[in-house]
This record gives C-alpha cells, sequence and structure tokens, in this order.
C-alpha cells in the first residue's frame, strides 16, 4: 500500500443491522448501510470517494477475517450521462 492509496473496511455491526464502511476520509470515520445491497452499496459509495486515487476496500466477515477484497485503479474520467445532477443539459 502507497500512502496515496485509500483504504476502506466493510464490517457487519454488532447489533446486526447492516454493514459499517469505515474510513479515514469519511464523516465521522464511518457510515451505515443496510438492506439487501448493503456490501454493493458500501464498495459503490467508497469508489466514489476515493475516484481520484487508488482504493483497496477489504470486506470482513463476522468473525474478524478478510472474506473479500475490492481494489481499484482510481482512473475516473467523469460521471456518466444518467448520473449528472442537471437534467436539463441539452448535450445528453
Amino acid at each position: 500500500m502507497t500512502s496515496s492509496q485509500h483504504v476502506y473496511e466493510i464490517r457487519p455491526r454488532k447489533d446486526r443491522r447492516g454493514f459499517d464502511l469505515i474510513g479515514d476520509l469519511l464523516p465521522l470515520g464511518l457510515l451505515w448501510f443496510e438492506g439487501p445491497d448493503a456490501i454493493v452499496d458500501a464498495v459503490i459509495y467508497a469508489k466514489f470517494c476515493s475516484r481520484s486515487r487508488p482504493v483497496i476496500i477489504r470486506v470482513f466477515d463476522e468473525s474478524g477475517a478478510v472474506v473479500a477484497t475490492v481494489e481499484s485503479a482510481g482512473d475516473f474520467r467523469e460521471l456518466p450521462p444518467k448520473l449528472c445532477l442537471n437534467t436539463n443539459r441539452k448535450d445528453l
């Protein structure tokens, strides 16, 4: 890991109500995700927060073992048109 990489952890909550996304760059250090796509949503959010830098996302199970590692090169260019907030654009 280099100093320019962002590292995130996704861990199950102790109250079993979803997952925490943990990282130094997040507000308050963590975000809570719940629902059937909680892990996928947490990975997408972490990639978005680190879109211009390489990122490593580790997913942990309840015993604390790493069950998955996701790496992204940080090659963000621009949002796809369907994700742009300005829906009045004429060039879409």
